[in-house]
């Protein structure tokens, strides 16, 4: 038994691991991963390999994984300076964890407890930069396949399946680097904790919620539908 897990605690932490799992399961293979922003997206991905194809001149194509790797490679870094600020807070755990008990819902924990929630947000912070770190080198494979694609006047068969395959490479990348960012919307999630139990589960729910939302209800989605999709939709009042 952890010293100072309360009931409510061990409840909250089992919510937060629930609603990580159910939303992982159900948008990456699940019900709702068809229909969902990021599935969505790697459609467009497969289409801009077979665009690429047809380009003789793909800087285009060079620009746009250039933004891929820096994107990644930020958030790499923040997951970087985000443990390590997670870890400093170890050592000023009293004065941090009597201003935290005043606030309202604020609960004042042992410093056994007060560890072992900075040491489980920096276990989240560090899987993120796993993700992103790996996101980024599969960038750097994808840039490798995209360099090896036959150039326009050479398309045969072999060109289109080797498209394919940078496009599938590109597909992977993306998975990765869209768990990343689902652990950093957790983290957030899991700062409500340090403010209380009940803060905790609610701040879990209203992440999920968010998150749902923008990958099966948000205007992104809406602005990338088919033209009989968006007539088959329900209309939004004015």
């Amino acid at each position: 038994m952890i010293p100072g897990l309360r009931i409510p605690d061990a409840t909250a932490i089992s919510l937060f691991l629930g609603c990580w799992a159910t939303y992982h399961i159900l948008i990456e293979g699940g019900m709702l991963g068809p229909g969902s922003l990021n599935t969505r997206m790697n459609a467009y991905r497969m289409r801009w390999m077979e665009e690429m194809l047809t380009r003789e001149n793909r800087m285009v194509d060079v620009q746009v994984m250039a933004a891929l790797h820096q994107g990644s490679a930020f958030f790499a870094s923040t997951s970087l300076i985000a443990i390590g600020g997670t870890l400093s807070l170890v050592r000023a755990g009293t004065d941090v964890n009597a201003a935290l008990s005043v606030l309202p819902f604020g609960i004042s924990d042992n410093p056994a407890m007060w560890e072992i929630k900075l040491i489980g947000l920096a276990v989240i912070f560090a899987y993120a930069f796993f993700k992103f770190a790996w996101a980024y080198r599969l960038f750097n494979y994808a840039s490798i396949l995209l360099g090896a694609t036959p150039p326009a006047s050479k398309v045969d068969d072999a060109a289109r399946v080797h498209a394919r395959r940078t496009g599938r490479m590109t597909l992977v990348a993306g998975r990765h680097f869209n768990r990343g960012q689902r652990a950093f919307f957790f983290a957030l999630a899991y700062l409500g904790w340090f403010l209380g139990p009940w803060v905790f589960m609610m701040s879990t729910i209203a992440a999920l919620i968010v998150m749902a939302r923008r990958q099966l209800g948000s205007d992104a989605l809406s602005s990338i539908l088919d033209v009989t999709e968006e007539r088959d939709s329900p209309k939004k009042p004015a």
